[in-house]
């Protein structure tokens, strides 16, 4: 049983919150599918956590297939339905950068943690998990010094980095931390 349960709660968005569209974006808020048990996972964890923030790469701004407005749109329809299940999120963070451009703001790099910091003075990575289903946010997680989630999905896919636990949904993750919650 986890006794000490970091505070602090990073979220991927794209195949964590809502379903990933492969070779694609979530462009707009018609595109935007929460994934199964999303709300009820938020619901759990939202008393849990101190604070949870979202941290997304959103490389289809870069390329030109949508514009921070589109995003913001999402962003907003998606803190709507969190808040309409008592489950919202504290802010959301997001890179417009192509791979390519290495920005420091785009996973693994570390810049908006960097930024979810400055506008929440009390987070402290040490005390933190993030929770994501790709390689680049796990090292996003440990180069911060969080605890790190893998989500897996429901083929339970392996990644090449070792994640602090693995699980198939946030759901799962959600009810795992409730059962170890002191």
């Amino acid at each position: 049983m986890i006794t000490d349960i970091p505070q602090f709660l990073f979220l991927d968005r794209d195949g964590v919150i809502n379903t990933r569209i492969p070779g694609d974006y979530i462009r707009s808020v018609e595109m935007c599918v929460l994934e199964d048990g999303v709300l009820d996972a938020l619901k759990i964890l939202r008393p849990l956590f101190q604070r949870i923030v979202v941290v997304t790469n959103q490389a289809g701004i870069g390329k030109g297939l949508m514009s921070e407005n589109d995003l913001n749109q999402v962003h907003h329809y998606l803190q709507e339905q969190f808040t309409a299940h008592e489950a919202r999120v504290d802010g959301f963070y997001h890179c417009p950068n192509l791979a390519a451009d290495n920005a420091p703001c785009r996973k693994p790099n570390i810049g908006m943690g960097i930024m979810a910091q400055s506008d929440f003075p009390e987070i402290d990575f040490a005390q933190a998990w993030m929770v994501g289903d790709s390689n680049s946010d796990i090292e996003f997680g440990q180069r911060l010094g969080m605890k790190t989630a893998l989500i897996t999905g429901k083929i339970g896919e392996m990644k090449s980095v070792k994640a602090d636990m693995e699980v198939l949904s946030l759901l799962d993750f959600a009810l795992y931390i409730f059962s170890n919650k002191k």
